[in-house]
């Protein structure tokens, strides 16, 4: 008989789901308004997640995309949510971000203290930018609810230091989600992740690596053999269609320069 959850744990659970619950009002509240809202992140793995002993784990923030061009309209609806802007994010990034705050409104958690000091809403404007840039804003129609599959999953390729929560949410990914080569509600659309490789010599390259990583970690996590053939077999369409691509002129250059040469945004902290 599986033990009661200790009441730290079913906290922990609680704000999983209030927290996924709140990206869907909010996203919902944003299309009721005309504007245009996406998770992303582990919350949207979490929401194509069917393995949820797989994907479930600690999640800090919202982090969502919406178009810059709505920003203003976007502040003024998540205020009606109680959120207020933090103006210094805004202005680190020359606008390309932004940050909303509120204080907890999860309750209490077991020690009758709040479960985090506050919640927080992080936005991408158009551009997802991490250690790559993936743009966003002509492709938040296909799924409903999170950016598409295809740059969900992007959005963890791109890392150029993996974490092993990121390989968590790639084979969550691969493993749940079948590989193809449309733009289509839950599909990877493999195409589309290889012509922006064959781009960009540095998304190639850590994209490559991390592909190749979760293939070898495959097998370390609780999942099924069905699962794991899953994601093996989409890291091998993956790798195939990042390798097949026709490369652009620009990337052959870089190619020829390779890691001598930083290929990817230097973030806080990187070395």
């Amino acid at each position: 008989m599986a033990s009661e959850p200790t009441p730290a744990a079913a906290a922990e659970e609680r704000v999983r789901h209030e927290m996924l619950d709140e990206g869907h009002r909010l996203v919902d509240a944003a299309r009721s308004a005309g504007l245009t809202l996406r998770l992303l992140g582990g919350l949207a793995v979490r929401e194509h997640c069917e393995a949820l002993e797989l994907c479930e784990r600690d999640y800090s923030d919202l982090d969502m995309v919406a178009l810059a061009k709505e920003a203003r309209r976007l502040a003024a609806l998540l205020s009606s949510f109680g959120y207020a802007e933090n103006y210094e994010v805004s202005t680190a990034t020359g606008g390309a971000e932004l940050q909303f705050v509120r204080p907890c409104a999860h309750g209490r958690g077991p020690g009758g203290g709040p479960i985090h000091a506050d919640d927080h809403i992080d936005v991408f404007l158009d551009t997802f930018r991490m250690d790559h840039d993936i743009a966003l804003a002509r492709r938040l129609e296909i799924e409903p609810y999170t950016i598409s599959l295809s740059d969900l999953l992007l959005t963890k390729l791109q890392i150029f230091r993996l974490e092993e929560k990121d390989v968590r949410d790639i084979v969550t990914l691969l493993g749940d989600v079948s590989v193809g080569e449309e733009d289509a509600p839950g599909v990877i659309n493999g195409r589309y992740i290889g012509k922006l490789c064959a781009d960009d010599w540095g998304l190639f390259y850590d994209a490559a690596i991390n592909l190749q990583r979760v293939d070898d970690r495959a097998t370390t996590f609780e999942v099924s053999e069905v699962q794991v053939a899953r994601v093996r077999n989409g890291v091998m369409r993956l790798i195939a269609a990042i390798h097949d691509a026709p490369k652009s002129v620009h990337w052959r250059l870089r190619a020829r320069v390779g890691t001598r040469k930083i290929w990817h945004n230097e973030l806080d902290g990187q070395e």
